[in-house]
Order: C-alpha cells, then sequence, then structure tokens
C-alpha cells in the first residue's frame, strides 16, 4: 500500500559562484523538478533589493501536481543545509514567495505555528502586567532624526514613502522598522506624573527593513513580531523589566520550541542602535549558524531625552523615564525548522504544533470502510476532547502510504493508524515522528479513551522532551572552549562556536568579524568561575564571550 509523494522543491544559491550548471546537475542527480517557485531573485523587480541571498532558476519554474505515485525528493541536510531548509519550507507548505522579490506569503501551516507562539507569549505577557495595543505603520521621518544612533543604525533599511494620494507629501514617512519613535511620542502626551508610571504595552505587527540579502522566515523585508515597550521611574526598574523579559523568551525557547537558547548580553558592537544594553537570546541551528531569537533593551533615557518623555517624581521634580523595548518575530519559526527537522522534512515539537495527532485510517474492502472510519471518528474524538490538536486523514484519493510520507514530511508529532484488525482488537497503532521506521512504531495501544489519552500524552511529552535534550546534546558538542585567537580562528573554520575569555577593544571585536566572520554573540549570563585572561591581548578579562557565524 506504500507509495511516495514528490512534493514542490526550491533549489536556493548561497552566492554568485553557484552556477546555473551546478543547479541542472544537482536536479539530475537527485532527479528533482522545476522549483516550486522563482525565489526572491526572480520576483517584481518593483521596489526591491538589490541583490538577495537566495537565488533560483526562474526560467523553468513550474509548480509541480501532487502525485501519488511519484517520488518526494528533500535535499539531504547534510548536502546543502540551505536548499533543504527552502524545500521544507516548500514541501511542508509553511510559506511561498510574494510579488516583491524579498517578500513571504506565510501559508496558513506556517501561520498556525507562529499562532503558537503568539498564544504562549500573550499570556506571558499579561502576567507580568502588559496590555495589547497597536500604533501606526507609518512613522514621520522627523522622528526617526531625533535619536542620532537610532537614525544612523536604521537609514540602510528604511522603506519611505514620498507620495500620498496623487501629491507629493511635506515630510515623508517611514514604513514602521520598528517602533520606539512613534511610542515614545505617544508616551509623551501619555505621561505626565509618577502616578502613570509604570507604563507598559505591547503590539504584534509587521514590520518592514529593506534587507539586502532575504531568506525566509530568517530575514525578509517584511516581518510579523511582537514588541513591547514600557517607561519606568528609575533604572533598577528598567533593567529589571529588560531581563525579565530575555527570561520568557528563554522559557519559551527551552519549554515550548525546545530550542536551547543561551541567553546573555550583546557586546557594545552588538547593541541596538539607540540601547544602553541589549540581551538575546541565542539560538545553534543544524549547520551550526546562530540565529539571535529574541532580543530585550535596556534604552535608559535615550530615547525619552530626545523626545522630552518626562514625569514629576514624588518630590515634584521632572525626570525623564527609564525605558525598555523587547521583541521575537516569525524568525523564531526559520529557527524551528533549522533546529529540528531532518532528511524527511519538518520535526515540530508539539507544544507547538499546528496538527499533534494526525489518523490515517486504513481499509482495503469496501465492505471495511464504515468500521475503521467510525472508529477512527470516535479516536479523534476522544483525543480532541482531550484537548490535543487532532487531524483526521479520511480522504480516499491517496493511499495510506502516500498520508505517512506526507504527515511525516510536515512533522507532525504522532501518527495513529487503524485498520480492520485494530478495529476487531480495539486497539490502534502509533508511530512516533522523531524515531523513524519500526523502531518508533508501538501496536496494540488500547482504544479505551482512558488508557489511550493517557498514553498518547505521554508519549507527545517524551517527544518534547527528546527534542529538547537532541538540541541540547548537538549544541554542547559544537562549542569549543578557547584561550587564544588561534584557537578561536581554528574553531569558526571548523564551523563550531568558540567560548572564551574577552576584554577585548571593539576594534579588536571588529578585526574578528573581518578575518573569521564570525561575531560575538553574547556574554552568556552563566559564567565560569576564576580568573580569565582575554584570548586576544592577554589583559585580565571579567567574562567569556561567545563567537559564531550568524544568521
Amino acid at each position: 500500500m506504500v507509495s511516495s509523494l514528490r512534493l514542490p522543491t526550491l533549489t536556493s544559491l548561497f552566492s554568485p559562484s553557484f552556477t546555473r550548471r551546478f543547479t541542472v546537475s544537482l536536479r539530475r542527480r537527485l532527479h528533482l523538478r522545476p522549483p516550486l517557485a522563482a525565489g526572491f531573485s526572480a520576483q517584481s523587480a518593483a521596489s526591491s533589493p538589490p541583490e538577495t541571498e537566495d537565488q533560483f532558476d526562474s526560467k523553468k519554474s513550474s509548480r509541480v501536481q501532487d502525485r501519488g505515485n511519484t517520488d518526494r525528493v528533500i535535499t539531504p541536510r547534510s548536502q546543502d543545509f540551505n536548499a533543504w531548509y527552502l524545500d521544507v519550507i516548500a514541501s511542508a507548505e509553511l510559506a511561498d514567495y510574494g510579488p516583491v522579490r524579498g517578500t513571504m506569503v506565510i501559508r496558513p501551516y506556517g501561520y498556525a505555528i507562529w499562532e503558537a507562539i503568539q498564544d504562549y507569549l500573550n499570556v506571558k505577557f499579561k502576567e507580568t502586567g502588559h496590555s495589547n495595543m497597536y500604533f501606526p505603520q507609518f512613522i514621520p521621518y522627523s522622528f526617526i532624526e531625533k535619536e542620532a544612533s537610532h537614525v544612523e543604525g536604521f537609514s540602510p533599511e528604511l522603506a519611505l514613502v514620498t507620495v500620498g494620494g496623487g501629491k507629493e507629501l511635506e515630510e515623508k514617512l517611514v514604513v514602521r522598522p520598528t517602533s520606539e519613535t512613534i511610542v515614545n511620542h505617544m508616551f509623551t502626551q501619555w505621561i505626565h506624573s509618577y502616578r502613570d508610571l509604570p507604563l507598559m504595552i505591547n503590539q504584534w505587527a509587521n514590520v518592514t527593513r529593506w534587507e539586502m540579502r532575504t531568506k525566509p522566515f530568517v530575514r525578509t523585508l517584511e516581518f510579523l513580531w511582537q514588541e513591547g515597550h514600557t517607561a519606568h521611574a528609575t533604572p533598577e526598574e528598567a533593567e529589571k523589566e529588560a531581563l525579565q523579559m530575555i527570561d520568557v523568551y528563554t522559557k519559551f525557547a527551552y519549554e515550548q520550541a525546545a530550542i536551547p537558547v543561551i541567553a546573555g548580553r550583546k557586546s557594545k558592537v552588538e547593541t541596538f542602535a539607540g540601547a544602553n544594553k541589549t540581551y538575546t537570546i541565542e539560538a545553534m541551528m543544524g549547520d551550526r549558524k546562530a540565529l539571535q531569537a529574541g532580543t530585550s533593551h535596556n534604552l535608559g533615557q535615550n530615547f525619552s531625552r530626545a523626545f522630552g518623555t518626562q514625569f514629576t517624581d514624588e518630590n515634584g521634580q521632572r525626570q525623564h523615564v527609564w525605558q525598555t523595548s523587547w521583541a521575537v518575530s516569525t524568525r523564531f519559526v526559520g529557527g524551528i525548522i533549522m533546529t529540528h527537522g531532518d532528511d524527511t522534512g519538518l520535526m515540530l515539537p508539539p507544544r507547538i504544533a499546528p496538527i499533534q495527532v494526525v489518523i490515517v485510517p486504513i481499509w482495503k474492502k469496501v465492505d471495511e470502510k464504515t468500521g475503521v472510519l467510525d472508529a477512527a471518528s470516535s479516536v479523534a474524538e476522544t483525543l480532541k476532547t482531550a484537548g490535543l490538536k487532532v487531524k483526521l486523514d479520511d480522504t480516499d484519493q491517496r493511499t495510506p502510504g502516500w498520508k505517512f510520507n506526507f504527515w511525516e514530511m510536515k512533522g507532525v508529532p504522532l501518527r495513529i493508524e487503524i485498520g480492520p484488525r485494530d478495529v476487531s482488537s480495539g486497539s490502534v497503532v502509533i508511530s512516533r515522528r522523531d524515531i523513524p521506521g519500526k523502531q518508533g512504531k508501538v501496536f496494540g495501544i488500547s482504544m479505551e479513551p482512558s488508557i489511550l489519552e493517557a498514553y498518547v500524552k505521554d508519549r507527545l511529552d517524551e517527544i518534547q522532551s527528546s527534542l529538547l535534550q537532541s538540541a541540547i546534546s548537538f549544541r554542547d558538542s559544537n562549542i569549543v572552549d578557547v584561550i587564544s585567537y588561534e584557537e578561536l580562528k581554528e574553531a569558526i573554520s571548523l564551523g563550531k562556536w568558540a567560548r572564551g575569555p574577552w576584554s577585548a577593544s571593539d576594534a579588536d571585536e571588529l578585526r574578528v568579524k573581518e578575518e573569521t566572520g564570525a561575531t560575538i554573540r553574547c556574554f552568556p549570563f552563566e559564567q565560569p568561575q576564576g580568573t580569565k585572561t582575554c584570548l586576544m591581548t592577554g589583559n585580565p578579562a571579567e567574562e567569556v564571550a561567545i563567537f559564531a557565524k550568524s544568521y
């Protein structure tokens, strides 16, 4: 009964040195069809950046029709990680390319993962005293100019509106790259007294940054995110808030996304434009590159001084507020793909999976169909009542084997199979996505609701834990402790992360980036004890830093 499925494939090139000849030869070796979409470089050139990271053969672009009797091909991760990543996004129907180069359309399955992120974080934001609201996406350019380091940091990425209603605008508008400026403009009108503080808000919104090199979910011209903004009466309160929110992100990464991030402080060079301090969570992807998965900024009084955001304190004195901002985005979806996926496709942690359990009924004879479907429907209802996200795939246009392959590629954590013999015995067969083949398949699990519910929930918890432990093992085996610059360069050349004592200058940090392509990802909160010597200068160092190449 098992037949395989060919799904659309995207082929990507990391650099111009990859040629059309390579693309054609790769397709011949892997029996690939033309790519699903033309990709960023083949899209409309209107309002587009001059180059992109992902470039595709567009002349032969076509959509592949699903056929139950053809082979599905996803480029192996070890062969070409970028091509694998794009193949998974296309095959799992997570996203497609928008008509403007560098944009993407998030499809329902991909958006459902983002909704799971939203659902968790929304609860945590409200538990920590924040309220949701919304600010306009058009910001007067003069607002951006008010904070010098902010405009310097964002100018290359700004999208500007100069015409509205067919007329030249008196002042050009910025399409929101982030909202610190417009937030401060409004905070200045709302905050007057210490009684108005703290003011803590969050918005779920889209932002636009005119990126030169784009990659679906990881870096696009427009993306979705949440951005929190708070104002406080003291610097201590602002610092506590910034640390609290990076802790919220860290717990989400570990407990929901099963991504073992390293939390820490950014270097001065890598600090957000306009912030005093930036805290970050850094994740190691399957290709060992670092992904900045979330940030929290202590803005000090930089924006409040630029915008005159003041309050009257308890002594009747006028003071500038102390502020924070913090955000995670749809980049997290890319992080989940690149952390857990394998050659088969997606592998989703149960707590953020749009579908936790898929049920595949199996029958050969017409007189078996009704009994099998009734049993499958009963099992589905039992699990849904237990609060699980369940999909009953009762379509008869595809074979069971096709369905097995399809839902494995979509990353569904558990599959339940029900055939005539299972109906007779009152049991089901359950397969785990994270353990391939027969090793991950268990026969004879009772359909009795209490037994089945407990078994399925236990297996989902096991999968969640297994994915996290696997990611931790991978991360830890790819971090090298170094004590000299030569050791750092060697570690980076091998694709590893380098961790070593650091107290050198900004110029030295930039030298490392120029010579190795690696940056300081963070100074981890968890620091080793004892005396340390800077790996670059030989001077005393108080902290170790982590260096890595990144997205």
